[in-house]
């Protein structure tokens, strides 16, 4: 039972740190004061198709396989956000799945301290973890794709511009991008082209191009197309700069990277450090540890210790953390 309470809070530990994680994560990406600039401008510089829009010429994406399910969350609060978010992430799933994911998590870890006997606190917190699992995957699996994206920016980039040079129309580019770029930006590529061909309006695929891949080297691209769409201009040029301007800044990215890896590497052990010493105290001599479990000073001390260890963990983060 010793080893299974220890077991338990390490997991309960780094739960709580990767959930913390991947809220600061979403909320710096969606709501940061760069992303919000780049949004203004792209909302100022678009001008919306008349007439038959977007949504009354593509498909619609559904929230769920159930016709009774799909109206109950339409009219739910922020279930376009959660959509947005699949969509960015690339997952087959629909907002119904990932709640319904959440849900059986929570009924799950409502049920499991009933039969280890977990005390009080962690078992208030379990259910919010469990809940927040499905999100979690969901984040980090945006994460990584919006990475991948990042490091084919650059070269996506020449490709148009060379395309252009050789005389296609940018329609045209885009579906040779769609083609021929690895995904997923190919994917991306080719899904703007195909709404440009269903009859929505260059601007209005760009901008839901720049809203389904929300990078900043790529809202710069979608931006110096519209401003030669409305002022002329080599395009090939803007894009070639775009191109350097991302090299650049990747480049830039990787030696911030190598410098923080020891301040990475040092929050690292820091973090570990005490329940290292805790797993080995406990296979060295129990009784010493089991104090802080069985004493309800001991239990107070330790729930302390957990709290500002997680402090410590955030400070840390934002200590090492560099935006570029």
């Amino acid at each position: 039972m010793d080893m299974l309470f220890t077991a338990f809070a390490v997991l309960l530990f780094a739960a709580v740190i990767f959930m913390i994680e991947g809220v600061w994560l979403w909320w710096s990406g969606t709501h940061g004061g760069g992303a919000r600039r780049i949004a203004r401008r792209l909302r100022s510089m678009s001008a919306r198709s008349e007439g038959l829009g977007a949504g009354g010429i593509l498909k619609q994406r559904r929230y769920s396989e159930s016709p009774w399910l799909e109206g109950w969350l339409r009219r739910l609060p922020g279930v376009a956000t959660l959509d947005r978010l699949l969509l960015q992430a690339g997952l087959p799933w629909t907002v119904g799945r990932l709640l319904g994911g959440a849900l059986t998590a929570d009924v799950a870890s409502l049920v499991l301290p009933l039969w280890l006997d977990v005390p009080a606190l962690p078992s208030l917190l379990l259910p919010l973890l469990a809940a927040a699992a499905p999100c979690f995957v969901l984040l980090r699996a945006r994460g990584k794709r919006l990475k991948k994206v990042e490091e084919q920016l650059p070269e996506a980039a020449d490709f148009l511009a060379r395309a252009l040079r050789a005389g296609h129309s940018f329609a045209n580019v885009l579906q040779m991008a769609g083609n021929e770029l690895p995904e997923p930006l190919a994917g991306e590529f080719k899904l703007t082209y195909e709404e440009i061909h269903y009859g929505v309006s260059m601007n209005e695929a760009l901008h839901n191009l720049a809203q389904r891949v929300p990078l900043t080297d790529l809202r710069y691209l979608v931006i110096a197309v519209l401003i030669q769409r409305e002022s002329g201009g080599n395009l090939a040029e803007l894009l070639g700069n775009v191109s350097r301007l991302t090299r650049a800044r990747l480049k830039l990215l990787g030696q911030v990277r190598v410098q923080a890896a020891e301040g990475k590497m040092s929050a690292w052990v820091l973090s570990l450090l005490p329940l290292a010493v805790m797993l080995v105290l406990s296979l060295v001599n129990p009784g010493y540890v089991r104090v802080l479990w069985t004493d309800p000073v001991g239990v107070q001390l330790l729930w302390f210790a957990v709290g500002i260890m997680l402090v410590g963990v955030v400070w840390m983060r934002q200590m090492i953390r560099i935006r570029i």
